[in-house]
């Protein structure tokens, strides 16, 4: 059993996110047969797509950005016009000096500790977006109502799509198509912190974009990421005039190349992929009037994918020395399935992909077997994550590369059995450990590798986000009986001595929390 047990611990660490507790039994179904538990998910390609009450289209979405946008401006506008408050009268035996108000830290503060006072009470991975503030307090004089902002509906889709995303994560059997989303999602990823459409935006641009396709082919994956209104205005191309279209000859612009760019770099080929900045431009020209509808609604519904033909580049254009002929969005989308077939992106993406799933350093002859694979079944996705289970270097390789904040997040609360109603201590957690959600530093996404998070400091805050999980968790548990549902008897002894050795159930489960075999997959 004991060799089972390991290759249990393969299959749910290194492919999907952990162990549940209690009577889920995950580590006794992986250990009977481990490659089947992990390759049953991918079996069922409807179970990639996220559907929730409450969760909407992205053209939808637009439409409530622009309706808060202009409740938000009517605001504005009505505490301008509002009058001055009246002074208050002095208060006997003051001395006509007036009283001296709490900041709002200090309330803070006094309501829920330091850090209440220090960081955003919304959990949201981001500082307080423009236009959202307090509700007016009750009590408060008539002029402070009329200044208050509306509810702000894009935390509150925000959160909506993180607590759905967790909560499916939580409850996945296995966790390796979530793995698979998570991966793709980063791959071709946005960030929140663009602004208020890619903060509204982040959530459905995954569901639309990435979940449809992670089983699918990768050519249909990337059309519908670049044609995304989320990619596009992550990236400007909204922004993007043909110098020779007529608009851009009205309004005296030319090209953004960031789309284009971060395509053949971060998407498709790969820097040495072959490709030159004079092919960037190329592209650029290509992708020209690929955007999307705004409020005004004047091409279509807002928030919908449109081809505007005033800013496309006219004419034929060379990209990797093939003629594209002029046309319409037509041109731009033969030239992204060329690029999806290109050999270098079979290799760069069979090489990110074993980097994620198998060890920093990719083992060449896994690259070069995922790679063919690929090739050979034009970018069958679901084919090359087979091929990966299938592969024998997948389960012999050690357990080495450490969990990110997210999966060693999601681990926590798929052990502890908390499938989440608030997303808030996820998120906030998330900012801690240096992985807000949908929220990278920038167009590469976040890194994939042990020296983004095995940094000393990173630990230390691992440390202590694993005693808070303890502390919340209180008595209710059992550490030695987690350390049954987790890990068997694929547990070192090392790792059992110190969790018996422990002065309390809380830091037994933090020092579980902490073990080698939680930590690494």
């Amino acid at each position: 059993m004991a060799r089972d047990s390991k290759m249990a611990l393969v299959a749910l660490n290194r492919f999907g996110f952990g162990a549940r507790g209690g009577a889920s039994g995950d580590v006794v179904n992986a250990a009977s047969d481990p490659r089947g538990f992990v390759r049953f998910e991918l079996s069922r390609r409807a179970g990639v797509l996220l559907e929730a009450p409450g969760l909407q289209s992205t053209p939808a979405l637009a439409e409530a950005v622009f309706a808060y946008q202009d409740e938000v401006k009517q605001a504005r506008e009505a505490a301008k016009a509002a009058p001055p408050p009246e002074a208050a009268p002095a208060q006997p035996g003051t001395d006509n000096q007036p009283r001296r108000n709490l900041s709002l830290d200090a309330v803070a503060t006094n309501i829920a500790g330091p850090a209440a006072a220090m960081k955003p009470q919304d959990g949201g991975g981001a500082p307080m977006a423009a236009g959202e503030a307090m509700q007016p307090i009750a009590g408060a004089p008539p002029n402070a109502a009329a200044a208050a902002k509306p509810l702000n509906v894009i935390q509150k889709t925000y959160r909506a799509e993180a607590l759905a995303r967790l909560q499916r994560a939580m409850l996945a059997d296995c966790g390796f198509t979530e793995r698979l989303v998570v991966f793709w999602s980063n791959h071709f990823c946005i960030s929140a912190g663009k602004g208020e459409l890619a903060r509204m935006w982040a959530g459905s641009f995954e569901r639309e974009a990435i979940r449809p396709h992670v089983l699918g082919r990768f050519a249909d994956m990337l059309k519908a990421v670049e044609q995304h209104p989320a990619m596009l205005f992550f990236l400007d191309n909204q922004q993007s005039l043909g110098p020779n279209s007529r608009a851009g000859q009205n309004r005296h612009r030319g090209l953004n190349e960031n789309l284009a760019r971060e395509i053949m770099e971060l998407h498709t080929l790969g820097v040495g992929g072959g490709y030159t900045q004079e092919d960037v431009t190329s592209l650029a020209r290509i992708i020209t009037g690929w955007t999307f509808a705004g409020r005004k609604a004047q091409l279509g519904t807002p928030g919908s994918f449109i081809f505007n033909a005033n800013a496309h580049e006219p004419g034929a254009h060379v990209l990797l020395a093939k003629t594209y002929a002029a046309g319409g969005v037509e041109q731009g989308e033969a030239a992204l399935s060329d690029i999806a077939r290109h050999p270098s992106t079979a290799k760069f993406i069979a090489t990110k992909f074993v980097r994620h799933f198998v060890a920093d350093d990719p083992p060449p002859a896994l690259v070069a077997h995922l790679q063919d694979v690929f090739t050979r079944t034009d970018g069958d996705l679901k084919a090359v994550a087979t091929a990966l289970v299938d592969s024998d270097a997948a389960w012999t390789a050690p357990l080495a590369k450490v969990r990110s904040p997210y999966e060693y997040l999601v681990a926590i609360g798929r052990l502890l059995m908390r499938v989440p109603d608030d997303p808030g201590i996820y998120l906030g957690g998330l900012n801690v450990l240096g992985q807000p959600l949908w929220t990278p530093s920038g167009p590469n996404g976040f890194s994939d590798t042990n020296a983004a998070w095995a940094a000393p400091e990173g630990m230390k805050l691992r440390l202590d986000i694993a005693a808070q999980a303890a502390a919340r968790a209180g008595n209710n548990f059992d550490p030695r009986d987690l350390l049954e549902f987790a890990f068997a008897d694929a547990v070192s002894e090392d790792t059992r001595r110190t969790i018996d050795r422990a002065e309390s159930r809380q830091q037994a489960m933090a020092l579980l929390f902490m073990s080698p075999e939680f930590q690494r997959r």
